[in-house]
């Protein structure tokens, strides 16, 4: 049997990629700090990754084959400029090469579509011919960790993909984000407070998201992959698809906050290299992911 580490396990992405890999037959070994994460079908561990020795033991216990890399510093509005975005691309490659050490072979990342260069001409960011020159800390740290793993996998003899993540949506993303917060307001009865929302962005629903790594990571492709719907909605769109389903549009209150002045228009993945090089395709659609995902805070409000 096949052995994965999967860090970040309790988190937003991690656990939406447990039940994909444990169909692909994987013996996982899941990585979190949270002591009340519990799962009846993997072996958790609760460390630290940012302990070197932690780690080490760790790999030398269950001496992985896979992993499948998610853990990073996500507080809602801080990590976009956190001085810990620097300590995690050094612990990422001291964990690489842990893994390597001990006979692991394969390695899936998660990156970021704030790598690209957000006010380059493209409509559509691709892996293959867009520039990055990320705006933020966070975009600038995963960029650098790319480009490290670039050069010392092939040392280390590691296959190793790069997952760059757009816009997902779901059970357990952070509240405060757009979505989570529309839904949480019309619920409750209550206005939903939204910019003009003429944005544009690819939103993924967060169990395609975690098929889309298991899969990744259960193949041979190589570099950068795109994690994405690849379809742009505005964010009144979605707004107003989220205020229909819970018949609520009077709620529903569009440019009653300013925008941000330096927000890219559009934000839009090509998903070619996922679909035809990983095979991958999605399950849900937008209005399908609203639906189980409204339903999943329904049980929580």
């Amino acid at each position: 049997m096949r052995t994965v580490l999967l860090t970040g396990a309790s988190g937003f992405l991690g656990r939406a990629a447990i039940a994909p890999l444990l169909d692909r037959g994987y013996e996982v070994h899941a990585i979190t700090l949270d002591r009340e994460f519990l799962h009846a079908d993997v072996t958790v561990h609760h460390l630290d990754l940012l302990n070197d020795a932690s780690s080490a033991e760790l790999f030398a216990l269950v001496r992985p084959s896979h992993m499948l890399h998610l853990a990073w510093y996500v507080e809602h509005g801080k990590f976009w400029e956190a001085p810990e975005n620097a300590a995690w691309v050094d612990a990422s490659i001291k964990l690489v090469k842990g893994f390597a050490a001990n006979g692991g072979k394969r390695v899936v990342f998660s990156g970021t579509c704030a790598e690209y260069d957000w006010d380059s001409t493209d409509e559509i960011f691709s892996e293959l011919t867009s520039p990055t020159r990320p705006r933020s800390a966070y975009g600038r740290a995963k960029n650098d960790l790319h480009a490290a793993i670039q050069q010392i996998a092939p040392c280390l003899d590691l296959s190793y993909a790069w997952g760059r993540i757009f816009f997902l949506f779901g059970r357990f993303e952070p509240r405060e984000r757009f979505i989570p917060y529309t839904i949480r307001a019309l619920s409750e009865d209550r206005e939903a407070l939204c910019s003009q929302g003429t944005q544009i962005r690819d939103f993924m629903y967060i169990d395609d998201a975690g098929e889309a790594f298991a899969q990744l990571l259960d193949s041979n492709v190589e570099g950068p992959v795109n994690i994405a719907s690849g379809v742009g909605r505005s964010l009144q769109e979605v707004g107003h698809a989220i205020a229909e389903l819970l018949s609520r549009p009077h709620l529903l209150k569009f440019g009653a906050r300013e925008s941000s002045t330096n927000e890219p228009a559009s934000i839009v993945a090509d998903v070619a290299r996922l679909r035809d090089d990983v095979g991958f395709i999605p399950r849900f659609d937008l209005m399908t992911g609203l639906e189980r995902t409204i339903d999943w805070w329904k049980g929580k409000l």
